[in-house]
């Protein structure tokens, strides 16, 4: 064997050459495997749609267009939340102003107008036989604005499917509205029979007359009142959500900016580029969006809290005066017709006249203040002739009280200067001036909270509209780079 092996060695290194076997070469089984596995993974990727999508986001232009499609995207929502929210605001001040507000002056007018009518048909009754003609036409021309302004009251300031709460509120204001048109045609047929007994010297006058007067103060006062603050707080309402500034549309704006800086500060570390025209366009296009929704937005609100503060607070507090002023006014000319009610209507009078003195001193602390729109010398007008009137009510409890009933009419319906009719005609004409005056405050605020706040939605949706086109354009060639 030794031998063998020596030969075979000398043989191999034969010349002074060493020869090696050749390699071998891989075994055919482990190259079928690994083809095998290759086609299995190019088979799984091209079958997992998403196992593709997953390993091409974490690459950089898959990153790049992940960005521009959020980026894009929060434009687009962003301008379209904005616009809608601002519209809804817009609509809100128009509808303000152009039904809800003049549904609520026609309640107001609806009542007092009532009250004038009821205490207007009492001092006729009081004077004696046929009434003078100016009563008689203060009559008249109060029933005929109460008709008038209750067919302005029946419209509706709900929006269709508004929700339970304003079906009930639409209910409930369809059954005042009933009870009046029902009413006053059966409360002015009882004005004209006792009108008819009086002139007769019938006194079964009277009897129709209290029953009037109490049809008027039982059913059709409290149906008007309960309408008037129906249709108020249809103003008070939107007026807590207006002065509110739209502090979302805010955060989107603000967000979406912040979002672009990071983006531009991203590709410039990725890109070597300082700047990205594109992202630098939309930018600009959302920081005008943001400082124009900033000015009107503010303005808007400053305009309606005005509105609220110098308009509406005091109409509501001047319309509630006024409301007192006919309530008085009616207690002291039945005082003469029920004579043996005189300490319950001279404490209905008493009540009221102090409640409107201070209502009238509560909105002369804000006038003073600068926060109402109703001069300072109109409420002190309305102080003077309020205090008159009680003087004068005061010499006509005494009359009453001696007995001495011609001189107590002639001063509760006479046309004199010291007669407690030109007192109540002086004090509800300074109320009525002053009324005008926060009305059309009002008016004005809203307008000019209408017309700051404009096109501010559209204009955001255009600029908002146009960083996504602006972010699109620049990021797509970044991402073509990559190819």
């Amino acid at each position: 064997m030794t031998g063998d092996a020596s030969s075979v060695r000398t043989a191999l290194t034969r010349g002074g050459r060493t020869i090696r076997p050749a390699q071998a070469t891989p075994p055919i089984r482990q190259v079928l495997a690994d083809r095998r596995a290759l086609v299995a993974t190019a088979r799984e990727r091209a079958q997992s749609p998403f196992q593709t999508l997953r390993h091409y986001a974490v690459t950089t232009p898959g990153k790049l267009i992940i960005i521009c499609t959020i980026l894009a995207l929060g434009c687009l929502g962003t301008g379209l939340y904005a616009s809608t929210v601002l519209e809804n605001r817009t609509q809100t001040l128009q509808r303000l102003i152009d039904r809800t507000e003049p549904l609520a002056e026609a309640a107001q007018v609806l009542y007092s107008s009532l009250s004038i009518a009821d205490a207007s048909a009492s001092a006729a009754f009081i004077s004696g036989g046929l009434e003078s003609p100016e009563l008689r036409q203060r009559y008249s021309d109060a029933l005929a604005t109460a008709a008038s302004s209750l067919i302005l009251a029946t419209g509706t300031s709900s929006e269709p499917g508004s929700g339970m709460a304003a079906n009930r509120t639409e209910q409930a204001l369809s059954s005042d509205l009933k009870t009046l048109s029902t009413s006053i045609p059966v409360y002015s047929g009882l004005i004209e029979t006792a009108r008819t007994n009086n002139r007769l010297g019938n006194p079964v006058g009277s009897a129709y007359l209290g029953q009037a007067s109490s049809m008027m103060q039982d059913q059709i006062l409290p149906a008007a009142q309960r309408l008037y603050e129906r249709r108020s707080m249809a103003i008070a309402d939107p007026q807590r959500s207006l002065t509110r500034p739209p502090w979302t549309v805010y955060t989107g704006l603000l967000l979406l900016l912040t979002a672009l800086v990071l983006t531009s500060r991203y590709l410039a570390r990725r890109t070597r580029r300082r700047f990205n025209i594109g992202i630098v366009s939309a930018v600009m296009a959302l920081a005008i969006g943001t400082l124009w929704l900033l000015a009107s937005g503010l303005l808007s609100v400053a305009a309606t809290s005005d509105a609220r503060t110098d308009g509406a607070d005091p109409l509501r507090e001047l319309t509630a005066a006024r409301i007192l002023t006919q309530q008085a006014r009616s207690a002291e000319t039945l005082s003469l017709i029920r004579r043996g009610d005189q300490g319950g209507l001279e404490r209905t009078f008493s009540a009221a006249t102090n409640e409107i003195g201070k209502i009238v001193d509560e909105v002369r602390a804000t006038t003073e203040d600068g926060d109402s729109a109703v001069s300072t010398e109109q409420l002190d007008a309305v102080t003077a002739e309020l205090r008159e009137w009680q003087r004068t009510d005061a010499a006509v409890r005494r009359y009453i009280q001696i007995g001495d009933f011609s001189r107590a009419r002639l001063h509760t319906v006479g046309d004199g200067p010291d007669s407690s009719a030109s007192a109540y005609t002086a004090v509800d004409t300074g109320l009525v001036d002053a009324i005008t005056t926060a009305r059309t405050s009002f008016r004005d605020d809203i307008n000019t909270a209408q017309r700051v706040l404009g096109f501010t939605g559209t204009g955001i949706l255009l600029l908002t509209l146009f960083a996504a086109i602006a972010v699109v354009g620049g990021l797509i060639p970044r991402i073509r780079e990559y190819r």
